[in-house]
């Protein structure tokens, strides 16, 4: 076989110059587009910051687009990529989604839609809007959102050199368009908001759910197609989807990107999309992926981000925070990769000479492979080694418990997944019929 033919089980392929030279030249357009940030850095109403965990190349990604589709409208999101291509898959969400997106909600306005007003509910005119309209307006952007979801997973099943068989990618995925929030998230990564209460204290609201494989519906739903859902004995707190006729995957999440070898078994890429009403009390929102989650609460993200020194780090202050936590609270585990979103809703930032303190430069690409790509448009060489959304069992652990990660000869299907060996055997895919 060719380089460019499949070389292992599972639909894994061998990196390509396809493959390659898609995400050059995608970087390349995406430092072109004005108003638009992905990597750590500030925009005029945010700030985004991601950090490489200890499992190998960075899976997250990250984006704020400001005056999406018109002045005024804001779109963030960000995307935890798992299994052998994950990092490929998020970046290739993040790029795709936001224009799909558009692309739907610009087709709408084609078809006269506009005339109902896409605009209607804005800050200084919603009191206006008849509530009729204003149901129809919340309608599109719903199927705005489940469409562009749809077409989105399509594409990746599609795809001509990135595999996505045993590889995906959550979304957590907002659009703000004057005092209207949408949000759509399939996975576990996750969007708070902090408001203040009657007494002026700054509370935690979550706007979107962790769509784990324990929620009742969702197991209800794979258990229906077949899938199962069980956690394994040595973290009994994970739920996970496997195959019916095989000890694999275990997906720790019931919605995803991607993982096209569960999607006949109940794993779905169908986005919870809801609407909320910003008010005066209502004062920023934090995107983040689950490593950030798993060791910090909804309250100390928010503490923490009311309380850093500047707004242009608040991001940061966050990924550091989370860092720690994982030292004290999983000293033996591999940090995960941390993304985070941070979005203020009065829209304003620091100063830029304040900014400049600290070490980081607005709306520039830094060169620092936490991202996963640098200045120049090169993909940072990934060591393929991580994480535990997905799991197999081909490696042991130490006395300690430190997962341990194989070298590279002894790929598998599930190959850069870290190994822990409560797992029996990864996915055995052939012609032959499974066994029921």
């Amino acid at each position: 076989m060719t380089d460019e033919e499949i070389v292992t089980m599972c639909g894994v392929k061998k990196r390509t110059k396809t493959i390659l030279s898609d995400n050059i030249n995608t970087f390349q357009q995406m430092t072109s587009m004005p108003n638009r940030i992905f990597t750590n850095g500030k925009s005029q109403s945010s700030c985004i910051f991601t950090q490489q965990g200890r499992k190998g190349v960075n899976q997250d990604a990250m984006i704020v687009w400001e005056d999406f589709m018109e002045e005024g409208l804001t779109f963030c999101g960000v995307f935890d990529g798992h299994g052998p291509q994950g990092h490929l898959v998020a970046r290739k969400v993040r790029d795709t989604l936001p224009l799909k997106l558009s692309s739907f909600l610009d087709s709408y306005e084609s078809k006269k839609q506009k005339s109902i007003g896409l605009n209607c509910c804005s800050r200084n005119s919603r009191s206006d809007c008849e509530v009729g309209i204003e149901d129809k307006v919340n309608s599109l952007w719903k199927d705005a959102f489940l469409k562009s979801y749809k077409s989105m997973d399509k594409e990746l099943k599609s795809h001509p050199s990135l595999d996505c068989f045993c590889s995906g990618s959550t979304a957590v995925t907002i659009v703000k368009q004057g005092s209207n929030l949408y949000m759509g998230s399939i996975g576990d990564s996750r969007a708070i908001m902090a408001s203040n209460d009657d007494n002026n204290s700054l509370v935690a609201i979550q706007l979107t759910v962790d769509l784990k494989p324990d929620l009742p519906r969702e197991a209800e739903r794979i258990k229906r197609c077949k899938g199962r859902v069980f956690a394994l004995q040595d973290e009994p707190e994970v739920s996970r989807v496997w195959l019916p006729f095989d000890d694999a995957p275990g997906l720790a999440m019931a919605r995803a990107f991607g993982d096209f070898c569960l999607k006949e078994y109940g794993v779905i890429s169908i986005p919870e999309v809801s609407h909320r009403i910003i008010t005066e009390k209502d004062k920023f929102i934090v995107l983040a992926s689950d490593g950030v989650w798993d060791v910090l609460s909804n309250e100390e993200v928010i503490e923490i981000v009311s309380s850093s020194p500047t707004r242009s780090t608040a991001a940061r202050t966050v990924v550091d925070s989370a860092a720690r936590e994982w030292k004290n609270k999983y000293p033996t585990s591999r940090m995960d990769d941390c993304a985070v979103v941070c979005l203020f809703l009065d829209g304003k930032m620091d100063s830029e000479s304040d900014y400049e303190e600290q070490g980081l430069c607005s709306a520039t690409f830094q060169n620092d492979c936490n991202g996963g790509e640098d200045d120049d448009g090169q993909i940072c060489e990934p060591s393929l080694k991580r994480n535990d959304t997905v799991r197999s069992s081909e490696e042991k652990n130490d006395d300690v418990g430190v997962v341990v990660v194989g070298d590279d000869n002894g790929w598998s299907g599930l190959e850069g997944v870290n190994r822990v060996n409560s797992l029996v055997q990864l996915p055995r895919f052939s012609e032959e019929t499974p066994r029921p």
